[in-house]
């Protein structure tokens, strides 16, 4: 494994990552929003281009934001354990911090991580400069929407900056185009770089994880009441559209309702002192719908005994004085009576079916894996209470709610450090079941699970990605998603995935038109300076070479003994489709054509196009990262991948481009192997010893500092290197000491 060798990174702290590296070179050059699935490591990056930012501009700070405070400080935990900075250069800011001591950090820490709303409020009371800051980190950039403090922290820094530089990161931005452009608008987002766990070069990172979604059937005294509740919500709603307010009666959610009323009160507005009666009526029949649709949830997700309780409440609140009309009218339907009438009769005897089933498989999941964590997410703190009481029966099953931090009439929210009082537990394992409401899915640090289950479904894509991530980061992990038949649950649970999946595609669009935007702009410049490179005469037939051509650039076909392309005196390319260089690692062609690619040029590339650089299973994945990290290791030759030949193409231009025009530099073939310096010299003479590869003879020297006592080295001193065995050390003396003999050649 090879790790980020940086002089503000610690030694072996971090794992190198092509494609986290990738992205960090985008991101070192213009504002950049990076999407990534949750555990893949979107805070790395942020901590290279920190490592980056403060090493081109010393005298400049850098601030992390996160929406709330304990993710604040789990940055700061994590900046800490691998940045080689004092730790009073690294400081968290959040509303716990009085202002007057906030200026004074603001002025002495290096690193600082807050959250939004400190932030603007010290810019807002000129408490803080930004002018200071050579990087802004904006963690969960989902939220850049609306009037969320980021948008105004964006556009203070971008007007007062010299050299902004603005870093996004979010698992997602969301499935609405208009959404996603709101944020990259609000943001000052250049470009774009999405990833996700399909991706070749993320695909070694990823932890298996299985989802399955459950149907389960609704009990009939279910279905007889849910059509009750249908046949009134139905009748609102037609209401509604004959009114002209709704174009349909299908699929009418909770939030298009709340839509509804504010157009009808933005109207009535507009038309005050006297608006017509109809958007009275408008009013009374979305109120009416709004709660009938709130019923329906309670019966899906809940069952009869919560549905009962909140209709009772309905009635008894439309007797109180000074209910709205459209609460008694809805309260005097005869249908809601007799849905109560039901509920009572039933109560206690009739559960939601979902409940036995999670207690079914919390229960086996417990006894195939007694060490296991177990992460519910359930929308209603009522259900989570029912869960947990429920759980909390099993043998060996301790369970908790966890819930965010507002209060209600009846119950009191969770403080942030009572949050992470149970999150120790639940990692120490104190706790083996954590029941959450939505809290659960954003900003703590909850540690990876090794099943989630969703009690019912949701229809926000950003939702259903944040709490299928809470699995599958360290260990394979699984989701099961409990769907009831006939309901909301089913028609939101695939409309998280298709949003998810409407995104990421849209994603990938924006990537394609900013590579077609790059192009265009390497045709112009190439178009204005001529610039060639010499091309193998096997290359000819491929896209790569219309591809240069397209960019204005002049192609020239040779036969080349080494490499595949010539961009200059000193830089040489071997290109290699994923396919051939997996089968080069197979037939050993590999390693031989990396020593004479280094051997002839001083600025040696391997460029590695295309995908799929792990499916092949003849090959061991390890066996593949070992190849990479010979090549740029051993070999110093670095290696660029490339999608499919255009990008191959753009490359090759920019490369020539920079070597000629830039460096002034010749494109030559070069007809002999470049002269080798005094320790690639040594490192040869050493090699031709048997057994003895690069990486031993650099041992070898290492250990013995010359080639001359290398040579007159012993067995046995030979064995103190490291790869040198018994064998090996025998066979070496006796090349070394034997007499030599003249062979006989026949004529």
């Amino acid at each position: 494994m090879s790790h980020i060798q940086h002089p503000l990174i610690k030694n072996e702290a971090m794992e190198a990552r092509m494609y986290q590296q990738i992205i960090l070179g985008s991101a070192a050059k213009a504002n950049t929003l990076v999407v990534l699935p949750t555990g893949l490591g979107k805070t790395n990056i942020a901590v290279m281009l920190a490592a980056h930012r403060l090493t081109k501009f010393p005298d400049k700070k850098i601030l992390v934001m996160a929406p709330t405070r304990p993710l604040a400080i789990q940055h700061c935990k994590t900046f800490s354990k691998v940045m080689i900075l004092p730790t009073k250069e690294l400081q968290v800011l959040t509303g716990h911090v009085p202002p007057d001591e906030r200026e004074k950090i603001w002025k002495q820490a290096k690193l600082i991580f807050a959250t939004p709303q400190v932030v603007e409020h010290d810019l807002i009371t000129k408490k803080l400069s930004l002018t200071d800051f050579s990087l802004l980190v904006f963690d969960e950039a989902h939220r850049a929407v609306g009037n969320y403090s980021y948008k105004f922290i964006a556009e203070r820094y971008i007007h007062d900056v010299k050299n902004p530089l603005i870093l996004a990161l979010t698992a997602s931005p969301g499935a609405e185009p208009g959404k996603i452009e709101e944020v990259r608008r609000n943001l000052f987002i250049e470009k774009v770089e999405v990833r996700s766990e399909k991706d070749a070069d993320v695909k070694p990172y990823v932890q298996k994880i299985d989802i399955e979604w459950r149907r389960l059937e609704l009990p009939p005294a279910f279905v007889q009441v849910k059509r009750l509740l249908d046949e009134q919500l139905k009748e609102h709603l037609f209401k509604l559209k004959k009114l002209g307010f709704i174009a349909s009666v299908q699929d009418v959610t909770k939030r298009d309702l709340l839509r509804v009323q504010q157009e009808i009160l933005k109207a009535m507005h507009e038309l005050e002192p006297n608006p017509p009666e109809n958007f009275y009526m408008g009013l009374m029949a979305q109120a009416s719908a709004f709660r009938l649709c709130h019923a329906i949830e309670v019966l899906e997700t809940q069952g009869l005994d919560f549905l009962a309780h909140y209709l009772s409440r309905l009635t008894k609140k439309a007797k109180m004085p000074g209910s709205t009309k459209a609460i008694k009218l809805l309260a005097k339907d005869s249908r809601i009576e007799q849905i109560i009438n039901i509920a009572e009769r039933l109560r206690g005897r009739i559960e939601h079916p979902k409940i036995s089933e999670v207690l079914q498989i919390v229960k086996k999941q417990f006894s195939e894996s007694p060490n296991s964590r177990v992460m519910i997410f359930a929308h209603y703190r009522e259900s989570a209470d029912q869960i947990v009481k429920e759980l909390n029966k099993l043998d060996n099953v301790l369970a908790v709610k966890f819930i965010g931090q507002a209060s209600r009439e009846d119950e009191r929210g969770l403080s942030q450090k009572e949050q992470g009082r149970i999150l120790d537990k639940f990692r120490s394992g104190e706790i083996n079941v954590l029941v959450s409401t939505s809290v659960g899915e954003e900003g703590l640090d909850i540690p990876s699970v090794d099943l989630v289950i969703f009690y019912e479904a949701v229809p926000s894509e950003i939702r259903f990605i944040q709490r299928r991530g809470r699995t599958g980061r360290v260990r394979p992990g699984r989701v099961i998603a409990l769907l009831a038949k006939g309901t909301r649950d089913e028609a939101f649970y695939w409309s998280a995935v298709k949003k998810e999946r409407r995104m990421r595609e849209m994603l990938r669009g924006q990537q394609e038109e900013e590579k077609e935007m790059v192009g265009q702009k390497a045709l112009e410049e190439f178009a204005a300076e001529k610039v060639k490179v010499i091309a193998d005469h096997r290359e000819m037939p491929s896209g790569i070479v219309r591809e240069l051509t397209k960019l204005g650039v002049d192609v020239e076909a040779r036969q080349l003994d080494v490499g595949d392309f010539i961009l200059s005196d000193r830089v040489g390319v071997e290109r290699k489709s994923v396919k051939d260089f997996l089968q080069s690692i197979v037939d050993k062609r590999l390693m031989e054509q990396a020593q004479r690619l280094g051997e002839t040029f001083e600025r040696p590339m391997l460029i590695l196009e295309g995908e799929g650089l792990y499916s092949l299973r003849a090959i061991h994945p390890n066996a593949i990262r070992g190849a990479l990290s010979a090549l740029v290791i051993d070999f110093g030759i670095p290696i660029l991948p490339t999608r499919d030949e255009k990008e191959t193409a753009a490359i090759l231009a920019i490369v020539a481009r920079r070597e000629q025009i830039g460096q002034g530099r010749e494109v030559a073939i070069r007809g002999s192997a470049r002269k080798l310096t005094l320790p690639e010299q040594q490192r040869f003479v050493v090699e031709g010893l048997p057994g003895v590869s690069a990486v031993l003879a650099k041992r070898l020297l290492e250990h013995f500092g010359s080639v001359e006592r290398m040579m007159g080295a012993s067995e046995k001193e030979l064995q103190e290197v490291h790869g040198i065995g018994t064998e090996k050390a025998r066979e070496i003396r006796k090349v070394l000491s034997a007499l030599y003999e003249i062979e006989n050649s026949e004529g």
